[in-house]
């Protein structure tokens, strides 16, 4: 569920003030992971890589109060539902937008991944949660990425976590990711203490 909130009945009060009407409220920071783990889950179990990732995302996600709140348009919005965004390749050549319902259930998680994806994959078309928070992802698995940057906007306001291909050495696997966020959503800490229970989700998945 979508509901508007009053901001100055919030811990994000100051900073929606300080930050709603900037031309540039986008913060971007970047992050190498330990993803060993995550690549030894996804070839043992025979799961995509990118999907377990963004499982992970909002397992992590989930445990922050601030990635369930939402500036846009001057307004403050409050959700009680996560999703994960996921750009598709489709049939034709394109591209589609995908919003994954989160759940705690990675089994559950993996079903809804396959399907949504496959059915945009093959129909061309988006499917969007609107009474869901969104995270946005995008990954670019044709080369290898130190760091990606984002339209700063405040046309987008919602989180965005995006990564390109892992990296592997010797019995190590890394994978650099970028997280950018509206700073009337949450402060630099928030965005560092989600960064590092993603890391913790990672290893432990």
């Amino acid at each position: 569920m979508k509901q508007e909130i009053n901001p100055k009945d919030t811990n994000r009060a100051v900073a929606f003030e300080l930050w709603m009407k900037s031309p540039m409220p986008m913060v971007t920071f970047t992050k190498t992971f330990d993803a060993t783990r995550l690549y030894k889950v996804s070839r043992r179990r025979g799961l995509k890589f990118n999907m377990l990732l963004c499982w992970c995302i909002g397992k992590a996600a989930s445990k922050i109060e601030e990635f369930y709140m939402l500036p846009q348009n001057g307004k403050l919005y409050k959700y009680d539902r996560l999703a994960i965004n996921v750009i598709v390749n489709n049939c034709k050549g394109g591209i589609n937008s995908c919003d994954i319902p989160y759940t705690d259930n990675l089994q559950q998680f993996c079903h809804d991944y396959q399907k949504l994806t496959t059915k945009a994959a093959s129909e061309c078309q988006s499917t969007f949660l609107d009474d869901h928070l969104v995270v946005g992802t995008s990954s670019m698995i044709q080369t290898e990425l130190d760091c990606i940057v984002n339209q700063y906007t405040d046309q987008f306001c919602n989180p965005m976590v995006m990564w390109g291909r892992y990296r592997k050495k010797w019995l190590k696997v890394s994978l650099p990711i970028s997280f950018q966020f509206h700073h009337a959503q949450m402060d630099g800490g928030h965005a560092a203490r989600f960064l590092e229970e993603l890391q913790k989700v990672i290893k432990t998945i």
